[in-house]
């Protein structure tokens, strides 16, 4: 080592007290938890659309070749009998409050980077002697109180804490002590490492790396002259398991936000803002519930040749007013470009003032109904928000409904007034599908019965 790489190793911990928790095909098991039909069955989660792409799909799709990030199209052809869910964010963020509440009991340092996944840092509480029985503990209390499995990586750093929690997948634990970490790490394929993207990969390859071994057998001039300073700087210390992040609850990289991919591009300035609008209200939605305000709003436009451009706008002051993010993210569409077709449109808003991530795409559906509110005219007190009923237009596949006799159930499908429900709930034995006529059966669209089971 030289002299630099030597002063950075001392500065690592002696100790693996850094645990990575991340929950195991997050959207795809809470559908199975609450929808007892599900359970051992695959799953697609994301938009059901033509353009829609899977957010998450369960253990059970994957060994068929289904993926996040795939298209949802190609995904219901390797696996025809997947079960096709829109996500349901409202439940997904319940269950991830009481994730996050059970790793608060092991340290005053928790550091959430997405709704499903934190680090936590045992160093700051009482478990630090031993980490893999407050490992295991924190396991069973999430499965106890979620019905959900997590999995769980220790280590000395975040690195190989995070690498540690893969390796456990699905559903198990692996504390990497120091003394084992190059056992662990060099047999690792080098795209595992955290910033070896497909472009760095490919030039890494050309260099005949394919291993973390092979990494580190580079010579530091050679990795900066090949990916760059930065780059090759820090993926020469990391592949030596050298890795100085802190666990801290840092709300810098956190965000809130929606995306549309459109059945058919749109064009015209007039159309593209109104679906700006459109946009940008579904992400207000999930700001609103996750509390606060935001001082940067961020706008992702793809174009129909899958140009892809984000332009941002800064407020003078973070700002929780409808109208004046609306309007920043209409300036920093404007700013991307929105002149030519467009294929997809995000909006998402950064440096938030509180605790919220929840960054989730959407597909040319309708967005998640909410509870409407009650039109009659203003008194002091509104009272109670009318129900929404379901139909064809607010309709989502695994959107939560309840019938007056049938009880709470779940949508399959709307055709016409014609709706396939499941009456089926967390408490319940998996169920048929049934088919009323909404015109002589009415649904009210409910929550997720987890918002109000695992409410805070």
């Amino acid at each position: 080592m030289d002299p630099e790489e030597l002063a950075d190793a001392s500065r690592v911990r002696a100790r693996a007290t850094v645990l990575h928790a991340d929950a195991d095909s997050f959207f795809a098991a809470v559908e199975q938890r609450d929808k007892p039909s599900l359970r051992g069955k695959p799953v697609l989660v994301g938009g059901t659309g033509p353009r829609g792409v899977v957010s998450t799909a369960s253990y059970e799709a994957r060994r068929a070749g289904a993926r996040s990030a795939m298209s949802m199209s190609r995904a219901r052809r390797l696996v025809p009998a997947a079960a096709v869910l829109s996500p349901r964010f409202e439940a997904y963020s319940a269950y991830s409050r009481q994730i996050m509440a059970e790793l608060a009991t092991l340290s005053e340092l928790v550091e959430p980077i997405s709704i499903d996944e934190a680090f936590v840092d045992l160093e700051a509480g009482p478990h630090a002697s031993d980490p893999a029985a407050a490992a295991a503990d924190v396991r069973g209390r999430i499965r106890a109180r979620t019905g959900l499995a997590v999995s769980i990586g220790v280590g000395r750093t975040k690195l190989v804490a995070k690498l540690a929690s893969d390796a456990a997948k699905p559903d198990g634990l692996l504390v990497v002590e120091p003394a084992d970490e190059d056992d662990f790490l060099l047999p690792l394929p080098a795209r595992a490492v955290p910033g070896i993207g497909p472009a760095t990969q490919a030039a890494l390859e050309r260099l005949d790396v394919r291993t973390v071994a092979d990494l580190r057998r580079q010579p530091l001039d050679v990795l900066t002259m090949t990916i760059g300073e930065s780059a090759g700087t820090n993926l020469y210390r990391l592949a030596r398991g050298v890795d100085l992040r802190a666990v801290g609850p840092s709300g810098e990289r956190k965000s809130v936000g929606a995306e549309r991919t459109f059945a058919e591009d749109i064009f015209g300035r007039e159309t593209i803002a109104a679906a700006v609008d459109a946009v940008a209200d579904e992400a207000l939605r999930r700001l609103t519930a996750h509390g606060g305000g935001a001082r940067t709003v961020v706008a992702k436009v793809r174009f129909a040749d899958f140009t892809t451009v984000t332009r941002s706008v800064t407020l003078p002051q973070p700002s929780a007013e409808p109208a004046e993010l609306r309007a920043a993210a209409q300036q920093a569409a404007l700013a991307a470009g929105i002149s030519d077709s467009v294929r997809l449109l995000g909006v998402s808003f950064h440096n938030l003032t509180s605790h919220a991530q929840l960054t989730l795409p959407w597909d040319d559906e309708a967005p998640e109904p909410q509870v409407a509110p009650d039109v009659a005219a203003p008194t002091a007190d509104p009272g109670p928000a009318r129900p929404r009923l379901l139909d064809e237009q607010v309709s989502r596949p695994g959107l939560d409904v309840e019938h007056a006799v049938l009880g709470r159930g779940w949508v399959v499908h709307v055709r016409g007034r014609e709706a396939t429900v499941r009456f089926e709930t967390v408490d319940t034995p998996p169920a048929r599908s049934r088919v009323l006529d909404l015109d002589s059966d009415p649904l009210v669209v409910v929550h997720p019965l987890a918002v109000e089971r695992l409410a805070p």
